[in-house]
């Protein structure tokens, strides 16, 4: 099974990318999320994913920027009912982040206002992926406050949650504002995550 391949864009469309790869066109499918991350590039990475078109008798290829997103396309791919066009789907409405939060705060209504989820497969995706995100290869619960994010966020973290306010909120809040001031202090981050929660 290919797991990834490197080379020249040599097409990208919201919906698909070719890669040059020795003179060799590799066409895939991808989510906006992939589109908007390889918007621009000369040359990518894009990690693959092979499914099966039971009704058509053939296989289908599906790229991603990065392996996190194609995790999160075997998770989705694994609740039942839920297709490659679904997960597809999903990952072109929610960035990988929101759909990890959305889950593990159990925003049914969120998951149910993209495109084709109703309520059921909703819920259903909410049962079955909430373990697999928390215990899963690429998140634990803890690292809602990511890596990426400082010692004054997971200070004002703390504090927040002491306050009685949930994680979920918190981490959104918190990613919003260190997008706004990456360098924002322990007092800054606290006050302005007041103002949003």
């Amino acid at each position: 099974m290919v797991n990834y391949i490197s080379g020249r864009i040599a097409e990208l469309t919201p919906t698909y990318v070719v890669i040059d790869n020795n003179g060799i066109g590799y066409l895939m499918e991808i989510s906006l999320q992939t589109y908007g991350s390889l918007e621009g590039k000369g040359d990518a990475r894009i990690f693959v994913q092979s499914q099966a078109n039971p009704r058509e008798g053939t296989t289908v290829e599906y790229g991603f920027a990065s392996q996190e997103e194609r995790t999160l396309f075997r998770h989705i791919t694994s609740v039942s009912g839920m297709g490659s066009s679904s997960a597809r789907m999903i990952l072109s409405s929610l960035t990988a982040d929101e759909l990890r939060e959305a889950i593990l705060a159990e925003d049914v209504a969120r998951l149910k206002s993209i495109k084709g989820i109703g309520l059921k497969t909703a819920q259903r995706m909410v049962l079955e992926l909430k373990d697999k995100i928390v215990k899963g290869e690429e998140v634990s619960a803890d690292s809602l406050f990511r890596q990426d994010t400082n010692a004054a966020a997971d200070e004002a973290a703390s504090a927040l949650q002491q306050l009685g306010f949930s994680k979920p909120n918190i981490s959104k809040a918190i990613q919003a504002i260190l997008k706004k001031n990456p360098a924002a202090s322990v007092e800054q981050i606290i006050k302005a995550a007041l103002q949003m929660l």
